[in-house]
């Protein structure tokens, strides 16, 4: 019946409104304005529970070993859906370094962009891929996924010992982090030349907004704190010493809260000092 019903709102309504149908009949996406992290928590099972890294681990594998094209939050497809502004960042820094690539996918799961985009950066002259994740996803990546590109690292200060990059990508963890602005500032001292951010849900204005997103039940039975970035506060972190390249729109497109909505959002921002780097679409000089 409610397979059914779907299928006649498909028909008749535009697609906000079938967004804003299927929220409520499946009790998922995001609710709430808490005043603080710990507020929040206590409506959240948290992000650390081993039936997460289960899940994303069986579909991840599906996707090494060619069972399955990609892999989304522990979600499979029959195909790959890019993030096409995103590649092309990528392949635009590589072009600036001499057709090299060492990237930070900070919060990189087990490696979902990377088997996203690593057909287009394989012919590359070198390709790192360097993912700084939770301890028990380390672990896993490490026995299972990592190769001769994809490495695993337990902090961000490890992988910069040893690493260094030409970029970081914050894809879609930004919200899920008790201070994302905080890491930001952390990021920015690094002074990494690039700086990506891809599927963040930005709010008009300069205010955060702190909610409890509810993971579909078919997906796994979770509930995070996650926050909806304020567009001024979060370009003011970068001011002073970067500027932006790009802005894009990320794959969610429109995401709606109890009494408003955001826009899934990308930025790329280049290091100041790094002027004599041409920006995308520049004429060759």
């Amino acid at each position: 019946m409610l397979s059914h019903s779907r299928q006649l709102l498909h028909s008749f309504v535009p697609p906000l409104a079938g967004e804003l149908f299927n929220r409520l009949m499946r009790r998922r996406g995001f609710f709430g304005n808490y005043s603080g992290w710990e507020q929040a928590c206590r409506d959240s099972t948290g992000y650390d529970q081993t039936a997460i890294l289960e899940h994303v681990r069986d579909a991840l594998l599906k996707v090494k070993n060619g069972e399955a094209a990609y892999e989304r939050d522990s979600v499979l497809f029959e195909e790959i859906y890019h993030s096409w502004p995103l590649l092309a960042g990528l392949l635009w820094i590589a072009s600036c370094n001499g057709n090299r690539l060492n990237l930070i996918d900070y919060g990189g799961s087990l490696g979902s962009s990377y088997f996203q985009n690593r057909s287009f950066l394989s012919h590359l002259e070198e390709f790192a891929w360097n993912i700084v994740e939770q301890e028990h996803f380390v672990r896993c990546g490490r026995e299972m996924f990592e190769d001769q590109c994809l490495k695993f690292y337990y902090t961000l200060e490890e992988c910069l010992a040893v690493r260094q990059p030409d970029a970081i990508l914050l894809s879609s963890v930004l919200p899920y982090l008790e201070d994302p602005h905080a890491l930001l500032s952390t990021i920015i001292k690094r002074k990494i030349t690039h700086i990506i951010i891809d599927r963040t849900p930005v709010l008009d204005g300069a205010k955060d907004r702190l909610t409890v997103q509810r993971v579909p039940a078919e997906i796994y039975d979770a509930r995070y704190p996650a926050w909806f970035l304020g567009r001024e506060k979060l370009l003011g972190v970068f001011e002073r010493d970067y500027e932006l390249v790009m802005q894009f729109d990320a794959l969610a497109g429109t995401i709606f809260l109890d009494d408003t909505f955001a826009r899934d959002k990308g930025f790329i921002f280049r290091l100041k000092s790094c002027s004599h780097i041409s920006f995308p679409g520049a004429p060759c000089t």
